[in-house]
């Protein structure tokens, strides 16, 4: 064993504020961690009921957190402005159905709650009060709002004693009428609502469970009587499914769900209010929808992954499929009545900004959200398909420094989380990390394993109770598809990634000594240690059964089975208050790192959940990453 250094590091203190900061040499336009965090990001996008206008999401970092406010844009002005400006955050825009008015929440008032401000801006009124709002949706006339809250005196204190499962804990349909500010409970009882919409003025449409306690995907879709709080079963789906929508004419709606079973919806289904089964509306395309907006009662838009593009489609109601021809990767989008379409652009060496596509096809941008980021150059990448080691296609994204090489480059292979997500041409917290590394003279290589959307329903199933099976073969098989070109420093290697990625570097550090340095942010280390204490276990029941059932499923899946084989100096970064993937999992990889000696670091965030939602907390995280392989790797 060779001698370890070791450390242990909470971030309980550091500067609550920070510019955007040159680079050492004092380059403007070198791209910095502090500058990577420090970008605009654009979410939520409505049309006004009449086209005329669009309402967003504007989030950007303030002080110790991301604010966010909603922002207008009129596509006949090419404008687009901050509508709210309070010292809190608004989010979840909705117009009225007649658009004179618009809804949102904010937690101005303490606790999250429903506001009403007139659609061209103004004086907001506080329409709902007591436990915190989740989501909202107008009824169809415009008198009243529906909303999921918890029950008053639901709230505990925080240091009271949680009792786990408790039916008092769980939120409950509220109706308020908005001129009045009346609100009324509708639903209590066992009824755990995820998802909801208005089917008339009398009746609720929800994705709900009638036992909160059972962990496995369970849920149905019911029908809800506003006047009693009775619940009727309408249709089980298949599990799992998400993303309920109903038409513009009460009589359809949609969700996102599985042909046959699978760790995630996938494809998108249109059903009868009155009569019907639900159909398979994208089965043709068999690639991963992830949201759907209806244009009016017939035609449905649809955001789909493919590889590493997000597309938009639209099924018309003969069930024809026609893609949207745009220029851009797709992160948010919106369709008006007459089928323009409105949509959040972005790429990898693109930051988000609003373009409109009229329906004569032509494509605009709609003013600009960023700011700052003038003459920085941030790098595109090319994408390639090989065949991995079984004769399996696989995708994969190859960046390089915009300078010419000086020699041999080192490599550092990015990991995507997951599983069942992938990479895409996008800019956001963990896309920067290649931006990054581009910078300091590393090739950065992001794959797409088997286990990834983007490319089908049985792609996805692929490594189904095989984490580290075929899914790292790909991911080896991709570094070598590099290095064959004779660019890469075959003795210059790293790994890295978050959550599912994360468990891969884990598992690569296990399986292989070809990385001189690895990264591994809120990863998974021992899955049936994680089972016991996750926030849900539905997909680990998918992926592997119950431990207690299939314990050596569990451990040959587990990177702590072969953890002793490691040698790699490997820095571990995870937030404290992580629900998904709990701390633990970190501090134990931590400790058997110790154990067998091998170079190791450990810093943990307080305050943070499964990802890093403060941009010091983001900075330090880049910043040391960075260092990590610059100590190892060059």
């Amino acid at each position: 064993m060779r001698l370890a250094l070791l450390s242990f590091v909470t971030l309980a203190s550091l500067p609550t504020n920070f510019a955007v900061a040159q680079s050492p040499d004092g380059n403007p336009s070198r791209l910095t961690p502090e500058r990577a965090v420090n970008y605009r990001r654009v979410s939520d996008l409505h049309f006004s009921p009449d086209g005329s206008a669009v309402v967003c999401v504007v989030s950007q970092p303030a002080g110790l957190a991301i604010e966010s406010h909603l922002w207008i844009a009129h596509p006949a002005r090419k404008s687009f402005e901050q509508l709210t400006y309070s010292q809190k955050s608004e989010r979840s825009p909705k117009w009225a159905p007649s658009g004179e008015q618009l809804a949102f929440l904010s937690n101005r008032a303490g606790t999250t709650q429903i506001f009403v401000m007139p659609q061209g801006g103004g004086e907001a009124r506080q329409i709902s009060s007591g436990a915190a709002v989740s989501q909202f949706q107008w009824s169809p006339d415009g008198k009243q709002i529906a909303y999921l809250a918890r029950e008053a005196g639901s709230d505990l204190d925080v240091n009271a004693p949680r009792v786990a499962d408790r039916e008092l804990d769980l939120e409950r349909l509220w109706v308020v009428d908005v001129t009045t500010k009346a609100a009324r409970q509708v639903t209590a009882g066992k009824w755990l609502l995820e998802e909801f919409s208005w089917l008339g003025s009398d009746q609720i449409l929800a994705v709900a469970s009638d036992d909160a306690r059972i962990e496995t995907w369970h849920n149905a879709l019911y029908k809800i009587a506003l006047n009693t709080g009775a619940f009727t079963l309408f249709s089980r789906p298949n599990q799992p499914f998400r993303g309920l929508a109903v038409s513009s004419d009460l009589r359809q709606f949609s969700f996102v769900s599985t042909r046959r079973g699978a760790p995630i919806p996938h494809d998108l289904y249109v059903q009868g209010v009155a009569t019907g089964a639900a159909r398979d509306v994208t089965s043709a395309v068999d690639r991963a929808v992830l949201a759907a907006k209806w244009q009016n009662h017939g035609t449905v838009f649809a955001r789909i992954a493919d590889g590493f593009r997000v597309r938009v489609i639209r099924i018309d109601p003969s069930g024809t499929i026609a893609p949207i021809d745009l220029p851009y990767s797709v992160r948010d989008f919106d369709v008006a009545g007459d089928g323009t379409l409105v949509f959040v652009g972005v790429g990898f060496d693109r930051l988000p900004e609003i373009f409109l596509r009229n329906i004569d096809g032509t494509v605009s941008q709609l003013g600009h959200a960023q700011e700052g980021w003038e003459g920085v150059r941030l790098t595109d990448a090319e994408i390639f398909q090989f065949k991995s080691l079984d004769g399996v296609q696989i995708e994969a994204a190859l960046m390089k420094p915009q300078a010419p090489a000086r020699g041999k480059l080192p490599l550092v292979v990015l990991v995507h989380g997951g599983p069942a997500s992938n990479f895409s041409a996008d800019y956001f917290w963990f896309n920067s990390w290649p931006q990054l590394l581009v910078e300091r003279g590393y090739q950065v290589l992001m794959v797409n394993p088997r286990g990834s959307i983007g490319y089908g329903e049985q792609f996805v199933k692929a490594n189904r109770a095989d984490l580290g099976g075929g899914d790292f073969r790909d991911v080896m098989a991709a570094v070598d598809a590099v290095i064959a070109r004779g660019e890469t420093d075959p003795k210059r290697l790293g790994i890295g990634g978050w959550s599912y990625g994360a468990e891969m570097t884990q598992w690569a550090i296990g399986h292989t000594h070809r990385f001189r340095a690895a990264v591994s942010g809120g990863g998974v280390f021992d899955e049936a240690a994680e089972f016991g204490t996750e926030n849900g276990a539905a997909e680990d029941l998918w992926y592997f059964g119950a431990p207690w059932e299939h314990p050596e499923i569990y451990a040959r899946n587990s990177p702590a089975t072969f953890i002793k084989n490691a040698t790699t100096p490997t820095l571990i970064v995870h937030g404290e208050e992580d629900r998904n993937n709990p701390l633990g999992q970190s501090l134990a990889l931590y400790r058997a790192l110790k154990y067998f000696g091998v170079e190791s670091e450990l810093i943990t965030y307080p305050g943070e959940g499964h990802l890093p939602l403060q941009p010091k907390h983001q900075v330090d995280i880049l910043q040391r990453m960075l260092d990590w392989y610059d100590r190892h790797m060059k």
